[in-house]
């Protein structure tokens, strides 16, 4: 177990460096091109074997334990440790990295983006996997903000020379607002670790604060909590998003929603809540009014993309839904209680694998008609997708009505549950304000059942005879070894939610009790 997880966080990063070395002899395959892409589906498929290991090996009668340990003296003059683990929290999310970048993987072999050398897209990724898995599996603060920041590049390439229109100006943006946030995060963190006297994050959470002042942790909260929002991303702080998401590649659109913003939730479960949790007390309120302001935004964003004659994106789109979404996240996390964090964390997996489907679905779109402009896309009638390929527009259908959270489906547990913690919120916090949240973010859910439908009728629905005439593919081989995966985990979440709560609620449970439970 110890090897595996260590194994985990390396391996993709000798993947990336062999991604750059010519292929063996025989292993070439019928180009160089080839091969690469194969090696990078092996590499991902290898960690996403270990990932399924890890799970199947965990303790899952006592998953509130961090388990599979390393623990190495690194820099001992700052006492920073190489110091990994997972418990119920880190789990569900390093196995749901490990299957996006697989399927990601999978993918491009077949639908390689179009840009520079492949064996340069594929140690990208490689690196970008190894940089957030890292992230769920370091329990040392200055190792967390290392793993944090090595996404930033690989995902500013991925934009910058493999996206579409307007990409180097969207790479830009989000290298800037989360390097930015990142600077002040590392005050925060530094603040926190020379005040305590050491950077481990289990014996931080187990102190639960009482080695800090009131005074140090509003102030680490503040700084961690705003570069933790920058990339989660929260309202105000997320007008990077739309424009990355837009200029993506299809794969660098799945993985920055469904992998890279569920590092900024993270954080604030795993560090600001057990760390510092009078800041994130005094804090609370604010946090919970963002988030109720998010979820109504991104559904009105979504809303004025989906009127006629907008031309609205698809992409951007789900981009601004995203905001909405991870909106419910914080709100969860805001109300400091069991509930409301399980609600979050839940969540947080729901809209990985239902928004990593959305943007699959609308790059198969955008492949097709060669556009994802919903206006494009509808016509005078509405796209038919139902009349001209059938399995997409079920498939398109399918994903909506998850993301808009109907029971059943992985999307409504995560979301339910953190407007119950909005309504009874942690001691000491305004209940009359927590109960405003809550309205807030249940009106936000008819928003967003609202633009999804909208959707769903003008691109599914429609005459196939009317407009111009097209013949379109229906889902391939490739695209359905891909997508099915994402279906299956969203039928099984929504069915069984206690799979994941099982998981999360124990290690929520002490993290909150400050390690005594």
């Amino acid at each position: 177990m110890q090897f595996l997880l260590a194994f985990i966080v390396a391996a993709p990063l000798l993947g990336a460096v062999a991604a750059l070395l010519p292929a063996p002899p025989g292993l070439k395959g019928r180009s160089p091109e080839q091969a690469v892409l194969r090696h990078g589906v092996t590499v991902t498929g290898v960690i996403l074997a270990a990932a399924v290991a890890l799970t199947l090996g965990f303790d899952h009668d006592a998953p509130s334990r961090f388990q599979a340990t390393t623990d190495i003296s690194w820099i001992q003059a700052l006492n920073i440790r190489i110091h990994l683990g997972v418990d119920g929290i880190s789990l569900p999310l390093l196995l749901m990295t490990a299957l996006l970048f697989f399927l990601c993987a999978v993918y491009s072999y077949f639908k390689l983006p179009e840009g520079p050398s492949p064996k340069a897209f594929v140690a990208l990724l490689l690196v970008l996997e190894s940089g957030t898995l890292a992230t769920f599996a370091v329990l040392d603060l200055m190792l967390f903000f290392l793993a944090f920041e090595t996404v930033l590049i690989p995902m500013y390439f991925l934009i910058a020379r493999w996206g579409g229109a307007q990409r180097q100006a969207a790479a830009w943006k989000f290298i800037l607002y989360t390097l930015l946030g990142s600077v002040v995060m590392l005050l925060g963190l530094l603040l926190i670790g020379l005040n305590s006297g050491t950077f481990d994050m289990v014996a931080l959470a187990s102190d639960n604060g009482r080695g800090l002042s009131h005074t140090t942790q509003i102030l680490a909260v503040l700084a961690i909590g705003t570069g933790l929002a920058v990339k989660t991303p929260m309202w105000p702080l997320h007008s990077w998003l739309p424009d990355a998401h837009t200029a993506a590649p299809t794969v660098g659109s799945v993985l920055l929603a469904g992998v890279l913003l569920k590092m900024g939730t993270y954080g604030f479960v795993r560090i600001l809540l057990p760390v510092t949790p009078d800041g994130m007390h005094t804090f609370a309120p604010y946090l919970g009014a963002f988030a109720a302001v998010g979820i109504v935004y991104g559904s009105l964003a979504c809303l004025a993309l989906t009127r006629k004659g907008v031309k609205g994106d698809l992409k951007r789109l789900i981009a601004y839904s995203s905001v909405g979404h991870m909106g419910f996240v914080l709100l969860g996390i805001a109300t400091i209680t069991p509930t409301g964090v399980n609600g979050a964390l839940f969540a947080n997996i729901a809209h990985g694998l239902i928004t990593g489907l959305l943007f699959f679905l609308v790059g198969a779109l955008k492949d097709r008609y060669g556009s994802s402009d919903l206006d494009t896309l509808a016509g005078a009638t509405g796209a038919a997708l139902y009349g001209r390929a059938p399995r997409l527009g079920a498939l398109l259908a399918f994903a909506a009505v998850a993301s808009l959270g109907l029971p059943g489906l992985a999307g409504f547990w995560g979301e339910m549950l953190a407007l119950f913690g909005a309504f009874d919120p942690a001691a000491g916090l305004s209940r009359p304000a927590f109960l405003t949240y809550m309205a807030v973010g249940a009106f936000g859910t008819l928003l967003t059942a609202a633009y999804l439908l909208i959707v769903v009728r003008r691109v599914c629905m429609g005459d196939p005879k009317a407009g111009p005439e097209l013949t379109l593919a229906d889902v391939q081989r490739y695209e359905f070894a891909a997508w099915t995966p994402l279906v299956a985990l969203t039928v099984l979440a929504g069915l069984w939610p206690a799979t994941l709560l099982g998981l999360t609620d124990p290690a929520v449970q002490k993290l909150l009790a400050g390690g005594n439970a």
